[in-house]
């Protein structure tokens, strides 16, 4: 293959991938993004759907318009299709169509939560604030380390699951790191934890979008019980997110959320709640969002899930491999041949902030990418070595410069020339660095 020419097969498909943009020097080029990890733009279908369906949008479940009628039973029927692309349990697993991934897991948290803070909840030092917060002040938190180069060790996992002694109610592990790419053996995991009699839940914001997801394999000890993923992560941006999990862990109990929609019957002396899901979705549903969720999961099936991840790591290990070539970049995810992982590359360029590094890829050649610690804080802290100490000093002076990493992540429609350019302006950057004025 030549990588110089090679473009990817799935450009056409994704909107605003030729958008031309102006440069520090006033010039116009092709707008770059590897900052995919954070949100993807739609596809071209999904807007085509989009702008299709609101011909038809109107209220749902209440309404006795045809449009009415037409909306609700695509917003329900997208259940189902949603569930099959993960391969969910129709009998057993709900869906739940809330905001974003964040708001699944704040809803499970209250919805395992039984007011005992003595439950435990094994998180990961490789979560995002996500994966991690919402369970804070309803459980006891545990964390399961990382090796030195920042993978997650199954063996620590074991020996908490047995230090805990049968009280682990939740494994909650992120399914693809958004800092590092690394892929967890999730289906192993899962083994473990129900071997330990706890249940787990995938944060599936980083890894839905760029691989196969099977929640029920043929190993039935092996099936994930919890999922929640964002559609903005997977080329259909409208505010639509995801929640799986078994219907009976939401029949009992009251949504942390209450409203329009959530009752059947209510007097001021007692209500009778709706059925699973639709106790669980509060207010006007974003049925928009849903539309666009739907021709996001047709269009990416119809890829293939194996393709998009083959031809992602195809261009991570290009990318990783001129990195590696030039002289003063630091790579923080270490990967061997053949090694699960999403399209997400850290670094850093010695003796450079890693905002300037942004600054000037953006000023230089319209590159966009992502620095900081990605909601990430502690793992971050963990690949740079940060001590507590260190960490002290930056709670009480607010405005020193936070430590943090430059980050590139891939979409389907990212190529080698793209890849290319960069690796050009990063050798500039790191032989040249102070001849840059902003």
């Amino acid at each position: 293959m030549n990588y110089k020419l090679a473009r990817s097969n799935y450009r056409h498909m994704v909107a605003g991938v030729d958008t031309k943009i102006p440069l520090f020097n006033g010039k116009f080029v092709t707008a770059i993004n590897f900052d995919n990890a954070a949100s993807t733009p739609p596809l071209v279908s999904v807007m085509e759907e989009i702008n299709r369906f609101s011909t038809m949008y109107s209220s749902i479940h209440r309404g006795t318009g045809y449009k009415s009628k037409v909306s609700s039973q695509f917003y329900d029927e997208a259940r189902s299709i949603v569930l099959k692309f993960v391969n969910a349990d129709p009998l057993r697993d709900t869906c739940i169509f809330v905001k974003n991934t964040t708001e699944a897991i704040n809803k499970l948290s209250y919805r395992l939560w039984e007011g005992n803070k003595k439950t435990v909840i094994l998180s990961t030092w490789m979560e995002h604030h996500s994966n991690d917060l919402p369970w804070r002040n309803k459980f006891h938190v545990d964390y399961v380390q990382t090796d030195p180069y920042g993978k997650l060790s199954i063996e620590d996992l074991e020996n908490k699951l047995i230090k805990h002694k049968g009280n682990v109610k939740l494994v909650a592990v992120t399914g693809a790191s958004n800092v590092t790419g690394y892929v967890n053996p999730i289906h192993k995991i899962a083994e473990l934890a129900h071997r330990y009699q706890a249940k787990i839940l995938v944060d599936g914001a980083q890894l839905v979008p760029h691989n196969t997801v099977n929640m029920n394999p043929q190993n039935p000890f092996q099936h994930i019980d919890f999922l929640a993923f964002s559609a903005h992560k997977m080329y259909a941006p409208f505010g639509i997110g995801v929640l799986i999990g078994p219907q009976e862990t939401f029949n009992k109990g009251v949504s942390e959320f209450t409203g329009g929609g959530t009752a059947e019957i209510v007097t001021h002396d007692w209500v009778v709640w709706e059925n699973t899901p639709y106790k669980e979705e509060a207010g006007s549903p974003n049925v928009m969002g849903v539309v666009a969720l739907v021709a996001a999961i047709k269009t990416l099936t119809a890829v293939g899930m194996r393709s998009i991840d083959y031809h992602e790591n195809q261009l991570t290990n290009y990318a990783n491999q001129m990195l590696k070539s030039i002289p003063g970049i630091t790579l923080y995810s270490h990967t061997l041949p053949g090694e699960p992982r999403i399209g997400v590359i850290p670094f850093n360029i010695k003796g450079i902030p890693h905002e300037r590094v942004a600054t000037i890829l953006s000023n230089e050649a319209g590159i966009a990418v992502r620095t900081g610690c990605f909601c990430t804080q502690p793992y971050i802290q963990k690949l740079l070595s940060i001590s507590p100490q260190q960490m002290e000093h930056h709670r009480k002076s607010r405005n020193a410069p936070r430590p943090g990493i430059v980050r590139l992540s891939f979409g389907i429609y990212n190529d080698y020339s793209e890849i290319n350019t960069l690796g050009q302006v990063l050798e500039k950057i790191c032989k040249h660095p102070t001849t840059y004025i902003y």
